[in-house]
C-alpha cells in the first residue's frame, strides 16, 4: 500500500455532516483501496458521529502523519483535539466550529505543500462560521489561494463527464463581467488544459462559453466575445492548446457532457455552476486549479438540516476522493 498516494481529508465544519460523510465513505473497502487515507481534524468528533451513522470503524488518533498505520481495520486521524463536544451543537453556525474547520484546512494544506501528501480532499465548511471565527474568506478557494500564495486560483466542477472551469467565481455579476479579459481567460484555459491532462487525457479538447446570449450573435447582443474572448482563444491556440468557441452558454455544457469536448470554460460562477449542479449536487466534485497542490472537494454545503441524523449522502465525497487519488497518480503538474 506504500505505493498509493497519501490523500488527506479534512473534517470540515464539525457541526455539519462532514464527520458523518467521512465515516460513511471510508467504511467502504473500495474507497479505502483508493489510497492511503488520513483524516485531519478532531478525533472525538468523528467518534461521536459514529452514533449517528451506526458505523463501527476503529479510529487511530495520531499526532503526526508519520504515525499513521493505514491498517485495513482502522481509520487514521491526525487528531487536532480542537472541538469542545460539550458545547458543540450540530446543525448550528458556530465560530468555534469555523475555527476548527480552518485549522484542519491549514494543517492539510501544510502537509501537501511540504510534499508529505499527494492531495487533499476538503469536506464542507460554513462560510458564516469561518468568518465569525475571524477568517474572512468567501470559501475554500480564497482561503487555499492565500495559504498557497496562489492569487490566480479558480475552480473546476466535475460531474460525470462534464468538467467546467470558471473565469471568475464568488464576485458580483457586474464585477464578473469586468473580469472577462484575454489574460484571465488564457490563464484559465492553461489551468484547465493541465488539469484535464492530469486526469489522463493527453490532448484535451476545450470549449469556451460566450458571455452574452448566443455568444453575442456577431455583436448584436454584446461585443465581449469579439473584443476579449476570441483573442484569448487565438492566444491559446498559438500556444498549442486545442480550444474552440466562443459558444452559446445555453448549448456548450450539453455538448461537453455528450463528449464533444473534454472540458468547458464558463465566464462566471452561475453560468457553470447551474449546468454542473443540474446533474446532481451529491455527485459533483470541486477541483481548485492554479494551486501548487492537488485539492478536490465535495460540491455541497454543510447540510445542517441533516447533521446528527446519519442521513447525509457521501457520494460527492467518494467522488472527490477518487478524483484526488487519480490526479495524485499523474506526473504532470497543474
Amino acid at each position: 500500500m506504500s505505493d498509493l498516494p497519501l490523500v488527506v481529508i479534512t473534517l470540515g465544519d464539525p457541526a455539519g455532516t462532514g464527520p458523518e460523510l467521512i465515516l460513511k465513505a471510508l467504511v467502504q473497502p473500495e474507497v479505502r483501496a483508493l489510497g492511503r487515507l488520513l483524516v485531519v481534524g478532531d478525533a472525538a468528533t468523528l467518534e461521536r458521529a459514529q452514533q449517528y451513522t451506526g458505523t463501527r470503524l476503529q479510529l487511530n488518533p495520531v499526532t503526526d502523519d508519520d504515525a499513521a498505520r493505514f491498517a485495513p481495520d482502522a481509520l487514521d486521524v491526525l487528531d487536532l483535539k480542537n472541538v469542545d463536544l460539550a458545547r458543540l451543537q450540530v446543525g448550528r453556525v458556530d465560530p468555534l466550529a469555523g475555527q476548527a474547520a480552518y485549522e484542519s484546512i491549514r494543517m492539510a494544506t501544510g502537509l501537501a505543500l511540504a510534499g508529505r501528501a499527494g492531495a487533499i480532499v476538503t469536506s464542507a465548511i460554513n462560510k458564516a462560521a469561518l468568518n465569525q471565527a475571524g477568517h474572512h474568506f468567501d470559501g475554500h478557494t480564497g482561503l487555499l489561494a492565500e495559504l498557497c500564495r496562489a492569487p490566480g486560483a479558480t475552480m473546476m466542477l466535475v460531474a460525470d463527464k462534464l468538467r467546467v472551469s470558471h473565469v471568475s467565481t464568488h464576485v458580483p455579476l457586474r464585477v464578473a463581467i469586468d473580469r472577462v479579459r484575454p489574460e484571465r481567460i488564457l490563464k484559465v484555459l492553461q489551468l484547465t488544459h493541465d488539469a484535464i491532462r492530469r486526469l489522463g487525457i493527453e490532448r484535451p479538447k476545450l470549449a469556451v462559453a460566450g458571455l452574452n446570449p448566443h455568444a453575442g450573435e456577431g455583436g448584436l447582443f454584446g461585443d465581449e466575445e469579439e473584443k476579449f474572448i476570441a483573442p484569448a482563444i487565438g492566444q491559446a491556440r498559438a500556444l498549442g492548446l486545442d480550444v474552440h468557441g466562443p459558444f452559446a452558454g445555453d448549448t456548450i455544457f450539453y455538448r461537453t457532457l455528450q463528449g464533444e469536448f473534454d472540458a468547458a470554460v464558463a465566464m462566471y460562477h452561475d453560468q457553470g455552476h447551474v449546468a454542473a449542479k443540474m446533474l446532481g449536487i451529491w455527485r459533483g466534485v470541486n477541483v481548485t486549479l492554479g494551486l501548487p497542490i492537488i485539492r478536490t472537494s465535495v460540491e455541497h454545503g454543510t447540510d445542517f438540516a441533516n447533521a446528527g441524523t446519519g442521513r447525509g449522502d457521501p457520494r460527492s465525497l467518494i467522488e472527490a476522493i477518487k478524483l484526488a487519488a487519480t490526479m495524485a497518480r499523474q506526473p504532470c503538474k497543474i
